[in-house]
């Protein structure tokens, strides 16, 4: 990072490849391998964090979060409630190379995974219930009763 770069006046300036640069310089920095253009022999694949995917939905009775957990046991899953932030964390294990068997491509990613939602002001907390099954994760947040909005005259003074 703390190299110098020759200015070159002849040379046109190529911003797609600064932005290729950058992009390198990025993956580097976090840990990731950069994609691999075009004409490059080797495929490529940049693998962020593993992060489980949700669909969030909601009826007259609850919001439904499910979120795709797949060779998650329900024993590597932790939901908790703090501060009206619900969280959704816990590990999905690489499979362990056995003697025989060869892994030829490894595109799932692997390790641990934090989800965050924010609970609706209108659902109760306190009675969120979860279910895993098949693979995904139904965490139900059950709405509680609008108080009715009540109408208050205010005299000024």
């Amino acid at each position: 990072m703390g190299e110098l770069t020759r200015w070159d006046p002849i040379t046109r300036w190529n911003p797609v490849k600064e932005l290729e640069e950058m992009e390198k310089r990025l993956a580097t920095l976090f840990g990731r391998t950069a994609a691999r253009k075009e004409g490059e022999r080797e495929e490529a694949m940049t693998v962020a964090e593993w992060s489980p995917l949700v669909d969030i939905s909601e009826d007259d009775k609850e919001y439904l979060i499910k979120a795709e957990l797949p060779e998650v046991k329900k024993d590597q899953i932790k939901l908790t409630v703090h501060n009206g932030v619900m969280t959704i964390s816990g590990e999905r294990t690489y499979e362990k190379e056995e003697k025989g068997k060869k892994f030829h491509r490894v595109e799932r990613a692997y390790g641990s995974f934090t989800r965050s939602f924010t609970v609706p002001d209108d659902a109760d907390a306190a009675k969120i219930s979860a279910e895993s099954k098949d693979g995904v994760l139904w965490v139900h947040l059950p709405k509680t009763a609008k108080p009715a909005s009540k109408s208050v005259e205010i005299k000024v003074g």
